[in-house]
């Protein structure tokens, strides 16, 4: 049996009407490619560093990880992710699809983002293995599902700007700007290391600074940034928003455009 679209969709859908999906970039390539170690072991740490040393199309062997994380370069981590929703309002009992490949360190850095919100739900728990089954050893198509249920999903959530990251906006802006939390990961650092110094708690004054923060990075209707002030050449079009990311004004008509979020 082939598992289709709207399958998935209806039984998550099922688990209580809407659904957030998270794009977990947690994952072994994306932290080793990006030199991101902040939470991990020294031993994990090791494992990514040979990894980019040994893979030959990486250009940049040697990362400062700390510089990575200050400049909003790394992806959040499960905890982060947790303590982000959270903040924002979502509530413990919210089901959330996890699109990503397998999570670097399994179930040892999952559980700092389930303890929070236990309705994690994966495509192996959403489809049976028989369904599943085609789509073994085909990670495009594996990542198309993701995709999918991504768009359809009634709140999107990337841990990380990449290129689904950037294309599922793009198609929900399409689609009636649905709304999608875009995490301001430079601006995050400090309000996670205050929490992990203790000069600052969870609580009301968290949520304040955080949604303060996200008010204008939910997928509301804007027109794409263009390249920066005094760029040239063809650096001007690597500052540039991405069509795909944003299509609006061109491909997203005037009584589309004025739609509200819900």
């Amino acid at each position: 049996m082939t598992v289709t679209k709207q399958r998935l969709v209806d039984r998550l859908r099922s688990h209580g009407g809407k659904y957030i999906a998270l794009h977990l970039r947690y994952e072994k390539d994306m932290l080793s490619f990006t030199g991101c170690e902040y939470g991990l072991t020294d031993a994990e740490s090791e494992e990514l560093r040979v990894l980019r040393e040994n893979t030959n199309y990486w250009k940049v062997k040697k990362i400062n990880s700390t510089e990575q994380r200050i400049g909003g370069f790394c992806p959040l981590t499960p905890k982060e992710v947790g303590i982000f929703l959270h903040a924002l309002g979502y509530p413990p009992s919210a089901p959330i699809y996890i699109a990503a490949g397998e999570i670097y360190g399994g179930n040892t850095h999952l559980s700092e983002l389930s303890s929070r919100f236990p309705n994690l739900i994966f495509k192996e728990s959403l489809a049976t293995p028989e369904e599943l089954k085609d789509f073994a050893d085909h990670a495009s198509q594996t990542a198309a599902l993701d995709y999918i249920i991504c768009v359809e999903s009634d709140v999107f959530v990337p841990s990380y700007s990449g290129n689904m990251a950037r294309a599922v906006e793009g198609h929900r802006r399409f689609l009636g700007h649905r709304r999608t939390i875009n995490p301001d990961r430079k601006g995050l650092v400090g309000i996670f290391d205050m929490l992990e110094t203790g000069d600052l708690l969870e609580g009301r004054e968290l949520s304040h600074m955080v949604q303060r923060m996200h008010k204008n990075r939910q997928g509301a209707p804007r027109k794409r940034h263009g390249s920066l002030p005094g760029v040239k050449g063809r650096a001007r079009f690597r500052t540039e928003e991405s069509f795909y990311e944003n299509p609006y004004p061109e491909c997203i008509c005037g009584s589309r455009s004025k739609l509200e979020i819900t």
